[in-house]
């Protein structure tokens, strides 16, 4: 018997056994309990067999049968699949202490991150330490209305990149223009320094860094299935995710350093938020340290970077796909603004349309489409019991594609949200692509702030064509699946001053 075969053979018989002692288990606690629906699991593999490449997508089919709570089997772990909103609400909103710990992917586990990270911690202490000093010193309206004059020159700073662009006829790739524009932007309000040439084709590592982070990070892997294979990492995913996480974080460790020897000369300021970081270093050690420092950073620089641009790109692909659209939007921006001018933040309001447009891309093209959590005892969610341990999936994706809350659901229509009192701010649940309860992203705020005034600035400074004479109905609409999903293919357009 060849080595493979023996690796096979251990599996299935570890597997059957753990099938029986959760049988056992589920039996002396099944009485007079009700156990989600789901499908019946197939011996070692349970339901893996039919998530394939696109969770989200087979998750919302299976839910079509299965109904919005649902129980799968995946490898050896439970897994609970929640995909309507009115579960999702009882989940993150009436029960959202219960539902709150995050299941975290062994990839993640790279560098001990989720020991550290703000996103993957426990709600306990640390994590109620960390997540204050996030929003006090960078997510807080008034931080992020101090920093408003920096986002009005970043988002300059992109249109006039893409005014060069215009001038020698070629095409900008939106996602990595606004990539770049988010990336400058996040590091002059922690750093006060650009990370990237803003007038370049530049960022491309650091956006395929943060890809490979994301990607890996939420596509398959079989520890997060079978557990005792953790030790041996098969398809090497925690030791690729510690060489992305190692360049990220010496690059930022440098920076910390450099600032480090400036305060040693010019003594302790308080000029932008690593400046405020360390402060509180310094007088409360206990609260946050350089480790925490670094991977807060690592935290805010990934996920900040990634959604805003994601979001952005989505955004201009849904206008190319539907021309009569982007005309609509165009013309209250030239109405409201002036044809040709920047948007500022206070001119939003007054942007009912552009305001729908970001809802509506939203709904289809969530930033997250799963939101992984995790009970730690057994819960009961209307009437179903939720075994300890279970790994929970809220998709979002189907939530925002549901025919019995929206109306032709896979058609581009941000009209729908021109008289519907419904924000994305975490209380509407039809509509949550940021999360929700007290793990809702904190990043919310400056991403709420950054992806309007950019896709405005963008649609009301130029006219834009598709590159190759690509005709709107060709678009590419696939997605590329990590724990965000972005457009598989990048979209690329020429800019055309009016």
């Amino acid at each position: 018997m060849n080595f493979q075969s023996i690796v096979v053979a251990v599996l299935f018989a570890w597997t059957f056994l753990q099938c029986l002692c959760l049988l056992a288990k589920r039996s002396s606690k099944s009485v007079g309990k009700k156990f989600p629906p789901g499908p019946f699991p197939l011996p070692v593999i349970g339901n893996l067999h039919l998530v394939g490449g696109q969770p989200h997508k087979f998750l919302a089919r299976l839910a079509q049968k299965y109904g919005p709570v649902m129980n799968l089997k995946l490898g050896m772990i439970n897994t609970v699949v929640i995909s309507s909103s009115a579960m999702a609400k009882q989940a993150l909103q009436k029960q959202d202490l219960a539902f709150s710990t995050r299941s975290i992917p062994d990839s993640l586990t790279a560098l001990n991150h989720h020991q550290v990270s703000v996103a993957w911690l426990p709600v306990a202490s640390k994590w109620r330490t960390l997540r204050k000093i996030m929003n006090s010193n960078i997510f807080s309206a008034t931080k992020l209305d101090n920093n408003q004059q920096l986002r009005v020159t970043k988002i300059l700073e992109l249109i006039i990149y893409c005014q060069n662009k215009s001038q020698m006829g070629e095409a900008v790739d939106l996602g990595r223009a606004a990539f770049r524009t988010t990336l400058n932007l996040l590091s002059n309000t922690v750093f006060s320094k650009d990370l990237t040439d803003p007038y370049s084709d530049s960022a491309k590592e650091f956006k395929e860094l943060v890809w490979n982070i994301m990607e890996e990070a939420g596509k398959p892997n079989l520890v997060d299935y079978f557990p005792f294979l953790e030790k041996f990492d098969p398809q090497g995913s925690r030791r690729r995710m510690t060489g992305y996480f190692t360049k990220v974080l010496n690059l930022f460790k440098d920076l910390v350093d450099e600032r480090l020897e400036e305060r040693k000369v010019m003594g302790t300021k308080n000029v932008d938020v690593l400046d405020s970081l360390l402060n509180i270093s310094q007088e409360r050690p206990e609260e946050i340290d350089t480790t925490h420092i670094l991977h807060v950073c690592l935290d805010l620089f990934v996920a900040g970077t990634d959604t805003s641009s994601t979001l952005l790109e989505w955004a201009m692909t849904e206008l190319f796909k539907n021309p009569e659209t982007m005309k609509k939007t165009q013309a209250e921006l030239a109405d409201v603004i002036g044809k040709g001018k920047l948007i500022q933040e206070d001119d939003v309001i007054r942007l009912p349309y552009l305001q729908c447009i970001v809802k509506e891309t939203c709904r289809m093209h969530p930033p997250v489409s799963l939101i992984p959590r995790k009970v730690e005892q057994d819960v009961n969610l209307c009437g179903y019991t939720i075994l300890k341990d279970s790994q929970i999936l809220v998709n979002v994706w189907a939530i925002g594609r549901d025919s019995s809350i929206w109306e032709r659901p896979l058609t581009f229509n941000p009209k729908r949200f021109w008289n519907l009192e419904m924000d994305i701010r975490g209380l509407d649940f039809e509509l949550i692509p940021f999360g929700a309860g007290r793990r809702i992203c904190p990043g919310l705020p400056m991403s709420m702030r950054i992806v309007p005034v950019m896709l405005g600035s963008l649609l009301n400074s130029f006219q834009w064509k598709l590159d190759g004479n690509l005709a709107p109905q060709d678009l590419d609409m696939e997605e590329k699946f990590g724990i965000t999903l972005a457009k598989a293919c990048p979209l690329r357009a020429i800019p055309i001053p009016f």
